[in-house]
């Protein structure tokens, strides 16, 4: 099933959670909800304490909750997460005064969630909404969602002319960026000492634009030939990433230096969002 992870906010605390297009409903993070809900210094303490106290949650707890995959400091990890009506079993076992407004809040995402995928554009202006909150500046948030868009359009290509979702998607990537780049998307990530940050989130203006120019190009160059398939495509995903790499050789030329940077987001977002975080 496809799976989109978010961050979400209730009151101030952070829950990760993971939408599910299939079944269209948000899987919550268990821990995450309990710790807002407790203040618990030890959330994962807590609930094996509360399982004790209330056996029949204990009994029906491998049908209540789902491990999905979702980042941790170490890394992706398959953590217990639940869904809205499961979140309500597990609420029921926490004496909190803040269940009520917890369950009004879980309601109001679900809701928000439906919204976008009528409108779209109530999706992106999400996003824009979380970028700045993160810190970063409007000048890079408008070249960000511009690559959210342009990045869609070519995976509706890719699609469209029968490469494969997974693999295939991050092959077909891995050659774009190299050949504007001259990095691999791992490469890349690493001289910019990044582990497991999104790239494009950790990018400069200038190179979310290069990268910009190189899938829109690869998009208009299959949609101009029309390749059949995964093989096809990876001559398209060369030449759009050439396109994007003359830019760059000749903008270099120009400044005398690399526009590829080691720049990330810590390096450049605004100065008083870490003061937010802390």
């Amino acid at each position: 099933m496809t799976k989109k992870q978010a961050i979400q906010l209730f009151e101030e605390r952070k829950v990760r959670t993971v939408w599910d297009d299939k079944e269209e409903k948000w899987y919550f993070c268990v821990v995450d909800v309990v710790e807002a809900l407790t203040d618990s210094a030890n959330p994962t303490d807590y609930i094996k304490k509360m399982k004790k106290r209330d056996p029949e949650l204990a009994k029906g707890w491998g049908q209540i909750v789902t491990p999905l995959s979702l980042p941790t400091p170490g890394g992706k990890q398959r953590i217990n997460c639940a869904t809205q009506e499961g979140l309500f079993r597990i609420i029921l076992s926490i004496p909190s005064p803040k269940a009520e407004p917890f369950k009004q809040w879980m309601a109001q995402i679900a809701s928000q969630r439906i919204d976008q995928m009528q409108d779209p554009e109530l999706d992106i202006e999400q996003a824009i909404l979380d970028y700045k909150r993160l810190g970063y500046s409007d000048a890079w948030i408008n070249q960000r969602i511009k690559s959210i868009e342009v990045r869609k359009e070519l995976t509706d290509e890719w699609k469209r002319t029968g490469v494969q979702e997974g693999v295939e998607y991050a092959s077909l990537t891995d050659i774009i960026t190299r050949e504007w780049s001259g990095f691999t998307t791992k490469q890349y990530k690493h001289y910019k000492g990044l582990k497991k940050e999104n790239l494009r989130d950790n990018m400069t203006n200038l190179e979310i634009a290069l990268n910009i120019l190189a899938e829109a190009s690869a998009t208009e160059i299959s949609k101009d030939r029309n390749p059949k398939g995964y093989n096809a495509q990876t001559q398209v995903a060369k030449e759009g990433g050439s396109v994007a790499k003359a830019a760059r050789k000749q903008l270099e030329s120009k400044l005398g230096r690399s526009v590829i940077s080691k720049d990330k987001a810590s390096d450049y977002l605004l100065p008083d969002s870490a003061d937010k975080d802390n």
